[in-house]
């Protein structure tokens, strides 16, 4: 007989996680205002509210912890974090930063001016809470057909080139800053760009003379996918498909808590000196000195072996495998996903779960409160509250997808967690014309309001 598959790792240390019932649920939900960034990780069972920083580190990066040296200028571990940055990603220039949001600070408070426009692909919410906070715009320039969940296109985080070249058009060079390409596409469901999108890109780019960058905190899973699913690359590997991507990139950004596996880190990587030094200057106001940028010499240690081994194939194929395991049981029961499935993330179609719900009442967060009561389960919404709203108008911004997130951390859960996870939302699917109400907002911040907003439910 054929051999199953098996995941490329085993277990060498376990962390106990506490059930709960669903009367404590109802009651903890409630105390935190229906905002599930609130709630306590202990009232969690399962937690899939993000796959950044939640990861298991390796033994190797474990041991790399107590190499980790803490100088605060000229440390070996800049060294280390350094050549990896430039035997994986080709860049010869990179400032260290805490994480994400603190590299696309540093780089954006760079590039960004007031009244720019940022065209893209389905920009994340740091990334267009940092345009906009500096009263710029960020402009979605994602393909259609990533807005229509059945729809099977193997990349759905293509930018669509009429569309990118239209913007290009419309405005003054000097009033373009930057194209932003997210790889793989966050808030399109975790969906791949292909590499052909990111070489047309680049080729139109340079056509205007507008600089390119990547947001990268998906790279490798982004390079697994062109593998798969793009015949040039089927015989490539997957550091040689990573090397060929940023060949198209003149700058990236990195949240290093998702494909670096690690726990808190991140950088922001330059082919020209000339922005390199200009970027320096807000590294050092915002973060520290560029030799360590916010992070701890042990964390950079880690950094670099995680990016070492987030481009090994057989830890993505275990890694995707597992994401795909959960998306195919929720298939099979009828729920409505993002399809295909993503790369990190089971996303879960609201609009078409709870389809008589007016959007108003926040469908997402209702579907991710529901889920949480049935089993103790953690998601995300990715739809209205995180869409924000318009920073002209002011008015509510509802987004084409309305979606929950299953993010599912790196090398933490088995599939016995999936299985769980699974019935917990076909329980829910099940009892969805039961679901008569949704919620509405009582507080929310200026701007990101989805981390702090509270709500009440609506009787």
């Amino acid at each position: 007989m054929n051999l199953p598959f098996a995941e490329s790792y085993k277990i060498k240390m376990v962390e106990p996680i506490k059930k709960s019932t669903r009367n404590q649920r109802i009651q903890w939900i409630k105390d935190a205002r229906y905002n599930l960034f609130k709630l306590n990780s202990d009232q969690v069972f399962i937690d899939l509210l993000t796959d950044s920083g939640t990861g298991a580190m390796s033994d190797r990066q474990w041991s790399e912890l107590m190499l980790g040296d803490e100088s605060y200028a000229g440390a070996s571990s800049y060294f280390k974090m350094k050549n990896a940055i430039k035997s994986i990603l080709g860049f010869d220039y990179f400032l260290p930063t805490h994480q994400g949001r603190a590299a696309e600070n540093v780089l954006f408070s760079t590039l960004i001016k007031e009244g720019d426009v940022v065209p893209g692909n389905s920009h994340f919410d740091t990334t267009k809470g940092h345009i906009e906070f500096r009263k710029a715009h960020a402009i979605d320039c994602t393909i259609d057909e990533a807005f229509e969940t059945t729809n099977l296109h193997p990349f759905k985080g293509n930018i669509d080139l009429n569309k990118l070249e239209q913007v290009l058009k419309s405005y003054p060079k000097e009033k373009i800053p930057c194209i932003v390409v997210t790889v793989t596409c966050n808030s399109s469901g975790g969906q791949p760009v292909s590499m052909q999108n990111l070489k047309d890109v680049k080729a139109m780019a340079t056509r205007y003379g507008i600089p390119v960058v990547f947001d990268s905190a998906r790279f490798a899973e982004n390079a697994y996918f062109i593998k798969l699913r793009e015949e040039a690359y089927k015989e490539k590997t997957i550091k040689e498909i990573v090397w060929d991507m940023f060949a198209n990139a003149d700058m990236m950004t990195m949240s290093s808590k998702k494909d670096a596996i690690v726990n808190m880190g991140g950088f922001i990587g330059f082919k020209n000196e000339e922005t390199f030094k200009n970027a320096t200057v807000f590294n050092i106001m915002f973060e520290g000195y560029i030799t360590y940028g916010g992070m701890s010499g042990r964390d950079m240690n880690a950094l670099a072996q995680g990016l070492y081994e987030g481009t090994e194939f057989d830890y993505l194929e275990s890694r995707i495998k597992q994401i795909e395991y959960l998306g195919q049981q929720l298939i099979a029961a009828g729920v409505p996903i993002q399809m295909p499935v993503g790369g990190h993330a089971v996303f879960v179609d609201a609009t078409k779960f709870l389809p008589h719900l007016p959007k108003e009442e926040l469908v997402a967060q209702t579907l991710a409160i529901e889920l949480y009561i049935e089993g103790g389960v953690r998601g995300v919404e990715i739809g209205t509250l995180l869409a924000d709203r318009d920073p002209d108008t002011r008015e509510n911004r509802y987004p084409t997808l309305e979606l929950l997130r299953l993010a599912i951390p790196r090398r933490v859960y088995t599939n016995n967690h999936m299985d769980y996870v699974a019935a917990a939302l076909i329980n829910v699917y099940n009892r969805r014309n039961d679901i008569r109400k949704g919620y509405r907002i009582t507080y929310e911040a200026p701007i990101m309001r989805h981390f702090t907003v509270e709500l009440e439910k609506i009787y």
